[in-house]
C-alpha cells in the first residue's frame, strides 16, 4: 500500500501559471486534471491519498513573524478558486484538508509521521524544500513533479549535504524566499551545509570559528553575525520546522482511495468528457 500526500495549493498555483489556455477556472482545471492523471498513472499505484490546502494562505506562523507568507499578492482570479479547489478535490474522491490555522504542510507531515507504519511507502508530492524534513529511508519520500524525480533520504543528503532533521536549521541560515524567512546575510546554501553536516543543529555551531569547516570562507564574519542574531535565527527554525501534532480527523482507512464522482467532477468543471480520459500519466514520477 502506497499512501500519497499531495501539496494542493503547490498544484492550484502550479495550474494557474501554467502555459494553458485562459478561461474560467483555469486553475482548478489544471489542478484536478493534475490529480486524475496522478490516479490514472499503474506506476503511482495510489491506495491512499489527500491533498492539503492552505485555506487562507496564513497560518499561527504569521502571529509569530508578520513577514511570514500571506495571501497578500495573490491574484483575485487564483484567489478565489480556493474554495471550488477542494470542492472539486473531493469530487475526484481524495479527502481534503483545508488548513487555517496550520498550514498545508504541516497537515503533510503530520499525516506522514502518522500513517507511515501502515503503509510500504508515503510519497509527498511537493517541491518545497521544507518536507525535506519529513523523509525517512525510501520509506518517506518526496516526489518532485517539477523536476520529475523522487527524493529519498540519500538523495536529500548528497543534494544538500545534511540529513532530514537539520532542514529546519538549513532554511533558518539560508531563508526560504517561498515562505518568506530571510536567513542570515552571508549564509549560502554551501555554507550552511558545511556546518550543519558537521554540527547538525544550530545550537550545536560554535561561536569559535577556528572549529568550524575550513571549506568556510569568512568564517569569523560569520560567526560574528550568527552570535548577535542568534535570537533571530531560532525564530526562523521554528517557522521552518514543520509541526506533527494537527488535528487530523480521519483514519487510515478514511484515506483509501475509492474512486472518482464522475458526473460531479464534470458539473464543477463543465467538462463534456468522462474523468477516465485524463491525460496520460507521467512514467518519469514512478519509482
Amino acid at each position: 500500500m502506497r499512501l500519497h500526500l499531495v501539496d494542493g495549493t503547490f498544484e492550484l498555483f502550479r495550474a494557474h501559471y501554467s502555459k494553458r489556455p485562459e478561461q474560467p477556472l483555469k486553475a482548478t482545471l489544471g489542478m484536478t486534471q493534475s490529480l486524475l492523471a496522478l490516479l490514472a498513472n499503474p506506476a503511482e499505484q495510489v491506495t491512499h491519498l489527500a491533498v492539503a490546502f492552505d485555506n487562507p494562505i496564513r497560518s499561527f506562523r504569521n502571529d509569530l513573524f508578520p513577514e511570514y507568507k500571506s495571501d497578500e499578492g495573490v491574484p483575485p482570479e487564483l484567489r478565489s478558486q480556493f474554495d471550488a479547489a477542494e470542492e472539486a478535490t473531493r469530487a475526484v474522491g481524495a479527502v481534503v484538508w483545508s488548513m487555517r490555522e496550520f498550514e498545508a504542510d504541516d497537515a503533510l507531515a503530520t499525516a506522514a509521521a502518522r500513517f507511515a507504519g501502515q503503509v510500504d511507502q508515503v510519497r509527498i508530492l511537493t517541491p518545497d524544500k521544507d518536507l525535506g524534513q519529513c523523509l525517512e529511508a525510501d520509506h518517506i519520500v518526496q516526489v518532485d513533479v517539477i523536476r520529475k524525480r523522487v527524493v529519498n533520504e540519500q538523495a536529500l543528503l548528497d543534494r544538500r549535504g545534511v540529513k532530514p532533521e537539520s532542514i529546519p536549521d538549513l532554511l533558518a541560515l539560508i531563508g526560504d524566499d517561498a515562505d518568506g524567512i530571510p536567513g542570515l546575510s552571508g549564509f549560502g546554501e554551501r555554507t550552511a551545509s558545511a556546518l550543519l553536516g558537521r554540527f547538525g543543529h544550530l545550537e550545536n555551531i560554535p561561536f569559535d570559528a577556528r572549529s568550524w569547516p575550513d571549506s568556510v570562507r569568512g568564517a569569523d564574519r560569520l560567526a560574528r553575525t550568527l552570535r548577535e542574531r542568534l535570537a533571530d535565527v531560532f525564530l526562523y527554525r521554528e517557522l521552518a520546522t514543520l509541526r506533527r501534532d494537527v488535528p487530523l480527523r480521519e483514519s487510515f482507512e478514511d484515506l483509501r482511495y475509492r474512486g472518482p464522482n464522475d458526473q460531479r467532477v464534470r458539473e464543477l468543471l463543465l467538462l463534456d468528457a468522462p474523468t477516465t480520459g485524463s491525460p496520460a500519466p507521467d512514467p518519469s514520477l514512478s519509482r
